[in-house]
């Protein structure tokens, strides 16, 4: 392959840097793969290329003569050759599954300390309750250390072994030899099932998992000011970890059923009041409902219909903050139906004393008679 172009083989510009030509081998040999291309000839011979040219441009010196002449070699040798996967800082992991290793990665990861998966509860909660914060007691069933082992997965009195197969890594490493030269690759160890330990005496309890199924009650103060779609994490309340990591997460997803007096609108409540015609124009004093109780409130005179009275600091508390949002109270001016002659009389002295014109349609409407 001398005098080909290395850097096209592996999808790079000349010049590219170290870290750039190891990307760009891995992602051409997980492509030309003969595992992942079985059968496939073509891609066998793309994969030899791309080994060849990694073996190259990852090599200073042949890197520095390749750059400069054009080959890594005069005499025409091949550079390429037999290739450890195992020695390239964890690439060995992405090939674990073309040679059936089980995911060593993973593996590694089981027989250390993990942390505990993370529970989600949804409560429901009224207006009022989110408005001014309670306390609910909830039941949630999580996976727990067991008590009669200390999660240890051994009857009590015993304990576990290291695992004589694996001593104690929870993986072991496999060399197979192909045309290509030999691969090492890591694989779960299959004597101990990844764990390192050994239990031959499993606890009665537990069944050897370490782990028991319980349901707990968990007590969750609510802050007032919550709405819907909050969230409220609880730490430690998830389920346990293993071999000895941190306990998840409980995470509390508020729903608030809707007021049928009050709308919410961020931190404020809005809420909508009738008045008459007649005490629109008048002005008057109502009793107004808020989440604290009824309170009193002048009514100008004029008002007109759809108009906002703020009530400061009467909405909703801010949540683990000071102060409150506000109220907004919507008057409506209700329009009276069906006057009686009386009534209807009021109207046209008053609509003339207005300087209003009266049609003659409007005097005879429904048989009255204005003189």
């Amino acid at each position: 392959m001398a005098n080909k172009d290395y850097y096209e083989t592996l999808g790079l510009q000349k010049g590219a840097s170290d870290d750039e030509i190891k990307k760009g081998f891995r992602k051409q040999a997980i492509k030309y793969h003969p595992d992942k291309n079985q059968g496939d000839t073509i891609s066998e011979d793309k994969f030899k290329e791309v080994n060849e040219a990694y073996q190259v441009l990852s090599n200073p010196e042949k890197k520095a003569r390749y750059d400069q002449y054009g080959t890594a070699d005069p005499n025409g040798s091949n550079p390429g050759g037999g290739f450890d996967f195992s020695d390239m800082g964890g690439f060995g992991d992405i090939f674990d599954s073309f040679f059936g290793g089980g995911g060593g990665g993973s593996s590694r990861r089981r027989n250390g300390p993990t942390r505990g998966s993370d529970l989600e509860y949804s409560m429901t909660l009224t207006f009022e309750e989110a408005v001014f914060g309670t306390k609910k007691e909830v039941s949630v069933t999580r996976s727990e250390n067991c008590e009669d082992c200390n999660g240890t997965g051994a009857q009590k009195g015993t304990s576990a072994t290291t695992c004589s197969q694996c001593g104690g890594a929870g993986q072991v490493r496999v060399q197979r030899q192909t045309p290509l030269g030999n691969f090492v690759s890591t694989t779960t160890c299959d004597k101990c099932g990844g764990t390192g330990k050994i239990i031959s005496t499993p606890c009665h309890t537990c069944k050897g998992k370490g782990k028991v199924r319980k349901n707990r009650k968990v007590t969750v103060n609510i802050p007032a000011g919550v709405d819907t779609n909050n969230v409220m994490p609880l730490r430690g309340q998830g389920e346990h970890g293993d071999n000895s990591g941190p306990p998840g997460d409980l995470y509390i997803k508020i729903r608030v059923t809707p007021s049928s007096k009050f709308t919410r609108k961020g931190n404020d409540i809005y809420v909508d009041t009738h008045i008459s015609m007649g005490k629109a124009a008048l002005g008057t004093e109502i009793k107004v409902p808020t989440v604290d109780g009824d309170v009193k409130y002048t009514i100008p005179e004029g008002t007109q219909s759809a108009t906002l009275f703020r009530l400061k600091s009467k909405g909703v508390p801010r949540v683990n903050s000071s102060g409150r949002g506000d109220q907004y109270v919507k008057v409506i001016v209700d329009i009276p139906k069906n006057l009686n002659e009386k009534q209807r009389e009021a109207l046209f002295v008053f609509m003339e004393e207005s300087g209003e014109e009266i049609t003659k349609e409007e005097k005879h409407k429904k048989g009255f008679f204005h003189k």
